[in-house]
């Protein structure tokens, strides 16, 4: 009995330092959707860089919810991961789940949207303000400063919607261009061909559309298509299927992010943080415009 007792006890306590070892070796990500191929490629590039640091990453989607977003970030604190990639499903609702992590002393980690609030450890994203602003002046250079426009608006309440129409804004407001119309169709492509449909009724005479990504440029360019007109149409995000339609003359332009090198640098840093070394509370990737 007393050897039987022993091997039971080492097990347990191989168990208990196998789960340790695992859980120091684990991050996560927390993607908004697995439904977008930007973030699938955001979520390639960090497991790729956490394949190549040493580390297992947990991948969860929180499929545009915010609720499920939550359950997910607290089922990774019941995992016990070290650190936390998250890319919000909305800037302010994702605080709840930010708020959980930082009570349960996980460091958090935000990637291409940000966080109204919690503690953050750094945040890794474009600047959407200055490429919704390269959006505005590469269709007034094409088209004219007096162009007359339409914006496609992504998920309100995310910060990449907010900040890539403040920067388009900025250069409509500073100029002559007239803004027809400007609305929703929460970065998806479907929802931007049938918000084009009708935006396109109701204003016949657009010259140019800016889509805040290139899902929603993809489903205004079938509704532009059908109706015969010949308008100009910018994206956002440089994704595979926005480039391709770039280099066949269907859209003008992308401005390209790299979601790739977002997802990797949001664990390098993650990999930074847990080693004990300072890193930057925001960590801009760079951008580009992307024409034929």
């Amino acid at each position: 009995m007393k050897k039987l007792s022993m091997l039971i006890s080492a097990a347990l306590l191989s168990s208990t330092v196998s789960v340790a070892a695992q859980a120091q070796d684990t991050m996560a990500i927390v993607v908004s959707t697995l439904n977008n191929p930007f973030f699938v490629t955001m979520k390639e590039g960090a497991e790729n860089k956490a394949k190549e640091l040493g580390y297992d990453l947990i991948v969860l989607d929180s499929q545009n919810d915010p609720s499920k977003e939550l359950s997910n970030v607290e089922d990774l604190t019941i995992r016990g991961v070290k650190a936390i990639l998250i890319n919000p499903t909305d800037s302010a609702a994702v605080s709840n789940a930010i708020r959980i992590a930082n009570r349960s002393e996980i460091p958090v980690l935000t990637l291409d949207r940000g966080a109204q609030r919690g503690d953050v450890v750094s945040h890794i994203a474009s600047d959407n303000i200055a490429g919704g602003e390269m959006a505005g002046k590469f269709i007034m250079e094409k088209v004219g400063e007096k162009a007359k426009v339409i914006q496609l608006e992504g998920i309100a309440g995310t910060s990449a919607a907010r900040e890539r129409g403040e920067g388009f804004m900025n250069v409509v407001n500073g100029g002559e261009m007239e803004l027809l119309a400007s609305q929703p169709a929460d970065f998806d492509r479907t929802k931007g061909l049938n918000v084009m449909e009708n935006m396109l009724a109701a204003n016949p005479d657009v010259q140019a559309v800016f889509a805040q990504n290139d899902e929603m440029a993809l489903g205004a360019l079938r509704a532009v298509q059908a109706s015969g007109k010949d308008i100009m149409i910018v994206g956002f995000d440089g994704t595979e299927d926005g480039i391709a339609a770039v280099n066949r003359g269907k859209l003008a332009a992308t401005i390209a992010q790299q979601p790739e090198l977002i997802g990797a640098i949001g664990v390098e840093v993650a990999d930074k943080m847990l080693k004990g070394q300072a890193v930057e509370k925001s960590i801009p990737v760079p951008l580009k415009v992307v024409t034929q």
